[in-house]
């Protein structure tokens, strides 16, 4: 949203410049990115402090600089009247867009979970945008930095918004929820990624629960029924309950579910009735009237084309939200059978000699892996390989649950494991300990290594998976075997 220096000063309580009369056309804090007139926030992070590129900023045209107060003497004068003082630039970014939500006002969707947030609210932003404008933050811009810098670009023609909320502490989520003020609040899983950073899975659950306890009777929470600790959060909501999934007491639920042998799932949503799912409920509340669609509903049957039954609940999340707009589960069909998957989640590539490749290595986690593994043992195959990684902040847990992992490989009919570093070595230990020929398992240090041998073993008819947290960097697998 575009704002008058004038209006930033005085929402920040900083002075008025003298370039007051100027308006920021955008906010950023990477001075290697910033385009003309956008507004330059010189915040400080652990390995970088904003201020010593606020010159930068400004020579690559910035209107002006958020600095910290203490630092404003540091500058030479001729550069003054296009800085803005405050006591904090990060405190500052995030006053600042919670002016902007206040100012912009109309509904906002936030989604949490410890799998799945980035693909359920690429989703939900998707389907919804058969019948409205959405505004949603890019890729994963989810913490203290990125969720602000997200809600700053919210304009007057955006109809909804869309956002995921990151957090590797307790208390995060509440504090973003406070930036971002949901009308909704969509949870999909609690599992045990950065368990590194709680002391159980319960202490996750605890955080995740903080979107759910920010939500006020007004608004609705949309929780995954399939998952115990996600269900557990209704009784405790202020907020009305929506719950999605397999299970007989979802009101959104999947039913028929049927592999498709290129990937992806059949699966009918029968029609939920009104009075434990209002159509339009959010949507009304917010702008009056009808919801935008009419008629008798119908059973909708959807032909998902994404990998995994997991994603089967986050179309599931999906369509509930959009019933909460007034958007009938039947009018997503041909949305649902459009939809893609993000880079490095779930994309399925056939060779020129007819394997398939699985580049799902985006991050990790244990209930990733195994949901993915899940995927790869429905895909038929003369021949299943994994290509594995480690996991990373997973705690003191860590050895255990790359043990647990490894042995779902051998339970998930993986014919050929590679794992790749010192991390994943648990993972090779759990195999063979669950009945994998050690002439089947590998190990390989970088993924360069793997990615030679993954390269002259493949064949036709061979599917392979690739996955490991992002620090693993094992695109270069598929970089190597997809090469020339």
């Amino acid at each position: 949203m575009q704002l008058s220096l004038q209006e930033i000063s005085a929402t920040l309580g900083a002075a008025t410049s003298d370039s007051s009369l100027a308006v920021a056309k955008g906010y950023s804090i990477d001075s290697r990115t910033i385009t003309s007139g956008q507004c330059f926030f010189a915040v400080r992070g652990l390995r970088f402090d904003g201020h010593e590129f606020v010159r930068a900023a400004l020579e690559s045209g910035a209107c002006a600089a958020v600095i910290a107060s203490e630092k404003l003497s540091e500058y030479p004068q001729e550069l003054r009247a296009r800085l803005i003082a405050v006591p904090d630039p990060a405190l500052g970014l995030q006053r600042l867009a919670a002016h902007v939500r206040r100012k912009w006002a109309g509904p906002v969707v936030a989604i949490t979970g410890s799998t799945g947030k980035t693909t359920t609210k690429q989703m939900i932003s998707s389907l919804l945008s058969t019948r409205f404008r959405v505004h949603q933050n890019e890729g994963n811009l989810n913490n203290q930095f990125g969720l602000p810098l997200s809600l700053l670009k919210l304009e007057g023609d955006s109809q909804i918004g869309v956002f995921e909320l990151g957090m590797s502490a307790a208390g995060e989520i509440r504090f973003l929820s406070s930036l971002a003020r949901p009308d909704v609040g969509v949870v999909t899983n609690v599992g045990e990624a950065h368990l590194e950073f709680f002391s159980s899975v319960e202490e996750i659950a605890e955080a995740k629960f903080e979107l759910i306890d920010s939500l006020d009777s007004t608004a609705w929470a949309v929780l995954n029924a399939d998952d115990y600790r996600v269900s557990g959060f209704g009784p405790l909501a202020r907020a009305q309950v929506i719950y999605y999934g397999t299970n007989q007491d979802a009101h959104v639920k999947a039913r028929e579910i049927k592999p498709i042998e290129t990937g992806g799932y059949r699966f009918r949503l029968p029609v939920a009735p009104m009075k434990d799912m209002p159509c339009g409920a959010v949507w009304n509340g917010h702008k009056g009237g009808p919801p935008p669609v009419s008629g008798k509903p119908r059973d909708a049957v959807f032909h998902m084309p994404l990998l995994g039954r997991h994603n089967i609940s986050n179309v599931l999340a999906a369509a509930a939200v959009c019933r909460l707009f007034g958007i009938e589960p039947e009018t997503l069909e041909q949305a649902v059978s459009e939809l893609q998957p993000l880079p490095m989640r779930g994309e399925v590539t056939v060779l020129a000699n007819g394997a398939r490749v699985v580049l799902d290595c985006y991050n990790s986690s244990p209930t990733a892996l195994e949901a993915m593994l899940e995927a790869v043992a429905e895909l038929p195959a003369q021949r299943r390989i994994a290509v594995l990684g480690g996991m990373k902040e997973l705690g003191e847990s860590s050895a255990a649950l790359h043990f647990r992992c490894g042995e779902r490989v051998q339970q998930a009919g993986i014919h050929h494991l590679i794992v790749v570093g010192e991390d994943a070595r648990s993972l090779r230990d759990g195999a063979v300990a669950a009945g994998m020929s050690t002439n089947a398992v590998e190990m390989m240090q970088t993924p360069e290594e793997a990615g030679e041998r993954l390269r002259g073993m493949l064949g036709a008819g061979d599917v392979a998976l690739l996955k490991a947290s992002r620090a693993v960097r094992l695109e270069r697998v598929w970089e190597i075997i997809n090469s020339n």
